[in-house]
């Protein structure tokens, strides 16, 4: 497959796996019946499923790997976080403050995620 269409791919999923994580996230805190819904459950698993098979994908394409390459071993780490967040927001927190925290926390280790792919470099921010 073209990589071109595989970066498509995964730029879309990565566009429409933080969509749902907003959105549910606003609708946790709102307490909307919407979170119950079967499709809320499963489409962020489509979604992330291909996601991570688009980044396998490319990894392979480009020849560059977590582990070899910084800025790729950054940016697995970084998912690593942002998963682990976004269980504490919507599954194991008791409290409507760690629910917010932890959001709002992996939100930002997902904007320095988009950040390293951006720059290929796992500090992003830093002028090199």
């Amino acid at each position: 497959m073209d990589l071109l269409v595989v970066k498509t791919v995964h730029v879309a999923c990565v566009a429409a796996s933080y969509t749902l994580f907003f959105l549910r996230g606003v609708w946790l805190l709102q307490g909307s019946p919407i979170m119950r819904q079967r499709w809320v459950k499963v489409v962020p698993h489509i979604t992330d499923t291909l996601l991570l098979a688009s980044a396998v994908a490319l990894a392979i394409g480009i020849r560059q790997y977590p582990g070899t390459d910084a800025w790729l071993t950054a940016k697995v780490a970084g998912m690593l976080l942002y998963i682990g967040l976004g269980m504490v927001a919507f599954r194991f927190s008791k409290t409507l403050r760690t629910r917010i925290v932890s959001w709002v926390a992996a939100q930002l280790v997902f904007f320095y995620i988009v950040a390293v792919a951006r720059a290929h470099s796992p500090l992003p921010f830093i002028a090199q």
